[in-house]
């Protein structure tokens, strides 16, 4: 198998290889060359591609007609001619017209139809057995006037569209210029000079050379004498608009274009390196030179791709979807990862540890740790309303008595009362850990996604155990409150007992004071108080010790802006605002004072719901205890049941006030050690145990096993494509054992003097060099020499033969742009007169060079 040959087989197949990465979701990362067309709006872009395919399927119209980049790949098929679009996968197009409509129906779709450009591309595939392996990409010509919805700086951003594709090294760049415009100003080579200096990429195309001026051609341009490019120029003849609009086939199009070369005395000499036909073979050569080149790397691509896929595609080599042992064996396999999932992510074990977010293990202790004890916390007892009780429970006890002693009986009373309010945020606590659980498993489940009817049932049967579990759980956890309640142990260690309660009154900032004045928390927060004219909120760096909470402007605490003293300061919660995504809460004082400057409170909000428990849970620490119910309506009750004390009644309330705070501090610990352990015994441990060792026998005795281990039709398309994807990058590195690298190949061009192209745009007050001046150059200098003949054909920088002159023309230096090369002299034939040829002005006038004698 020869270069060429291995080529053509390769290229399909690296193609097939792209589309069937980007179907699975992922990427080859195997870049083929590209050819990026290039040209002004009038350059005959359009007609170029078109005579590639050999069909007429671009859109045309005035202005600027492509508005998105097209990538046409062209792939040899031996049988028919059609095309896909990437965005209509499976769909072929057979006739051409429906595929310019749907290009015009998709760029209108992402631009408008009011002349909107987009750098999103269009990808578009022709396979045909008339064209050669290439991929082109047609891209918007170039405009300096935007029109319709067009921006004003549309110049910039199709500049800038441009650069996406030409800035690459595998880039080759067409450069088309039409023969009858300025050709040393144009756009497409200023562009390809930018990007492409040395020219390495870059090969010309000259449009429209049979619409010249009669007597002017570009053989010196097509010869790459004058204007040249490193790798040249090719010439072609596109369809005229009156041949367009007549419908002429592009076949007999590129008849004629053949015609024209053949039969003009300027390019007969050369037509067989000129035409739409030359063009194709040399870009075709140029990607096969480029792939030899890159073939090692390409090589290596190929195998670590099909070393990643062996794994997963040995399983699918001998693959029967309905054999009972494969389903069995998938089934005992979906299981056992189900529950090795579910242990990963409550015990935190395994080999991949989530670094994005919490894992549902973690999000359980925050529950247990900071939400759980704020909700205890926030339905302990309020001290005015205590006190109201004790003295209301006392006097009831005593009745028509006087009571010469604190009775025991309203200590009990009052504690089993308080008790009774620490069960709701208990089953509560039951509740969220249930709600994460419920997630921990569908996010387990979502493995199995290969076999949804599996995975459905397995959702059920794990699902209904949950919610078994939860009511086992909020059962025992209601016995425990039954529990507390039915037997007040005064003989606890940690109870004061009546005469300690007597005496003294319990320290009840001890918990506070405990703590010291260390820092308990620092994080970023959101703060709402400030100005519309601030920006209404700002983000500040808070610090939180156990006296004390302050903010600054960064986590480098240089730049203090308050703080605040926790000494009766209380915590509410905030409703969240409809057009706010935060979540959050605020800090006021008992006293009814100002918190922050002219604010009886201060707002602030958190990212999310966990961030704001986790502050919450802090503050607590900090002994800032939430707002309760019975605050919100303290000044309304106050008033109207406010009794006055005698001082034996007073002492009798102090005492059962003591002995209840310090019972109830010994109950709460209880209850916040004691809930979590039974939530993990009976939900969790148990749904552990239920998955690994029960939840297979469910699903078999559910109903038939073998129908639950159907496969969606997703995962046998990806099947499918795997296994493709594997045999054709066998056959890929096939075709490249088999390739001969020793073939030849095309060597690159000697560089050439480039410095013609402008670096600027031409301004009004110079003067460019374009192919008409040239060619004026050549054949339209004036004479001075009546013997001499007009030529016999015109030809560009060829004059008619005559007598020798006696004496050198004195003609007068004609102006010239500083950024043209001059014209290079033809050396003339015997018997005729040598060329008048325009020279730079010089110090002084040199006699002319002796010309060979006839």
């Amino acid at each position: 198998m020869t270069t060429n040959q291995g080529m053509e087989q390769l290229i399909p197949l690296v193609n097939k290889l792209q589309d069937a990465f980007a179907h699975t979701g992922s990427t080859l990362n195997i870049d083929l060359p590209q050819i990026a067309v290039v040209g002004g709006q009038s350059a005959g872009k359009s007609s170029v591609l078109e005579n590639f395919v050999g069909k007429d399927f671009l859109p045309r119209g005035s202005g600027i007609v492509t508005r998105r980049p097209l990538v046409l790949q062209l792939i040899t098929a031996k049988n028919g001619e059609w095309g896909e679009f990437l965005h209509c996968k499976g769909k072929k197009f057979t006739d051409f017209n429906e595929i310019r409509k749907e290009i015009e129906e998709e760029t209108d779709r992402m631009t408008g139809s009011n002349k909107g450009i987009s750098a999103i591309p269009i990808n578009l595939r022709v396979h045909s057995p008339h064209v050669l392996n290439l991929t082109l990409v047609d891209l918007p010509g170039m405009t300096k006037v935007p029109v319709g919805d067009q921006p004003a700086d549309i110049e910039q951003q199709i500049r800038d569209m441009i650069m996406q594709f030409v800035v690459k090294d595998n880039c080759l760049i067409l450069a088309v210029s039409p023969a009858n415009s300025d050709l040393a100003n144009s756009d497409a080579l200023k562009i390809a000079k930018e990007f492409d200096p040395q020219g390495i990429r870059t090969i010309g195309v000259i449009t429209k050379l049979d619409l010249m001026d009669e007597g002017t051609d570009a053989k010196h341009i097509l010869e790459n004498k004058h204007l040249p490019l490193r790798r040249g120029y090719v010439g072609v003849v596109n369809r005229s608009q009156k041949d367009i609009d007549g419908n002429k086939d592009i076949k007999a199009a590129l008849s004629a274009e053949r015609r024209f070369f053949l039969s003009h005395p300027a390019y007969r000499h050369m037509a067989d390196k000129l035409g739409t036909p030359y063009l194709q073979k040399i870009l075709n050569q140029q990607l096969t030179n480029h792939i030899k080149e890159t073939l090692p790397a390409l090589r290596n691509k190929l195998q670590k791709q099909m070393m990643d896929m062996e794994k997963e595609v040995e399983e699918f080599k001998n693959f029967k979807p309905d054999d009972p042992s494969r389903k069995t064996k998938a089934m005992l396999q979906m299981i056992q990862g189900f529950n090795n999932s579910f242990e990963q992510l409550i015990e935190g074990t395994g080999a991949s540890i989530d670094t994005l977010e919490l894992s549902g293990g973690a999000k359980i202790n925050r529950i247990f740790h900071e939400r759980f004890p704020y909700e205890l916390v926030k339905m302990e007892f309020d001290e005015q309303t205590l006190r109201k009780e004790i003295s209301v429970v006392i006097q009831n006890i005593h009745a028509i008595r006087t009571g010469l002693f604190t009775p025991d009986t309203a200590f009990e009373e009052i504690v089993k009362s308080q008790i009774a309010k620490l069960k709701d945020p208990a089953l509560k606590c039951v509740e969220l850990v249930s709600t994460e659980l419920m997630n921990v498993l569908r996010k387990c489940s979502d493995k199995m996604g290969r076999y949804p009817m599996l995975r459905e049932e397995t959702d059920r049967v794990v699902s209904t155990n949950v919610r078994e579990k939860e009511a086992m759980t909020k059962e025992q956890v209601a016995k425990l409150i039954d529990f507390e309640l039915s037997y007040i142990n005064t003989n606890h260690d940690d109870f004061i007992g009546f005469a300690n309660a007597s005496q003294k009154g319990v320290d009840r900032g001890a918990k506070k004071k405990s703590v010291g004045n260390q820092v308990i928390r620092k994080g970023w927060l959101t703060m709402h108080n400030l100005s519309f004219i601030k920006g209404g909120s700002r983000d500040f760096w808070f610090t939180l010790s156990a006296e004390q909470f302050q903010w600054y402007k960064d986590e480098e605490e240089k730049d203090k802006k308050f703080l605040l003293s926790l000494d009766n300061i209380r915590l509410r919660d905030l409703e969240k605002g409809f057009m706010s995504s935060k979540y959050g809460f605020a800090l006021f004082s008992t006293e009814s004072r100002n918190v922050y400057k002219d604010y009886r409170q201060l707002e602030l909000s958190a990212e999310t719901q966990e961030e704001v428990d986790s502050w919450k849970a802090s503050f607590l620490r900090a002994g800032v205890y939430p707002e309760r119910s019975t605050e919100k309506n303290q000044d309304s009750t106050s008033g109207s049941s406010e009794t006055s004390l005698d001082p034996q009644l007073e002492r009798q309330v102090e005492t059962i006030r003591n002995l209840v705070d310090s019972y109830m501090a010994i109950v709460s610990k209880t209850i916040r050690d004691l809930v979590p352990k039974i939530i993990m015994n009976i939900m969790i441990g148990q749904t552990k145990e239920f998955i690994a060792t029960e939840v297979l026998a469910h699903l078999y005795s559910s109903g038939n096993g073998t129908d639950l281990m159907e496969e969606s039709h997703e995962e046998a398309e990806r099947r499918d494509t795997m296994l493709k994807m594997y045999h054709s990058l066998k056959e890929a590195l096939k075709v490249m054992g088999d390739i001969n690298m020793k073939t030849v190949q095309t060597n690159l061009p000697p560089p050439v003097d480039n410095s013609w192209i402008p670096e600027e745009p031409a301004t009004n007050g110079t003067p460019a060099q374009s192919l008409y001046a040239s060619q004026q150059s050549y054949n339209r200098q004036p004479s001075s020499s009546p013997a001499r003949r007009p030529p016999s054909r015109p030809q560009m920088g060829r004059m008619a033969p005559g007598p020798p002159p006696t004496q050198a023309p004195s003609l007068p230096p004609p102006i010239m742009p500083s950024n043209a090369a001059p014209p290079i002299p033809n050396r003339p034939m015997p018997g005729r007169a040598p060329p008048s040829i325009p020279r730079r002005p010089a110090p002084s006038q040199k006699p002319m060079i002796p010309q060979r004698p006839t």
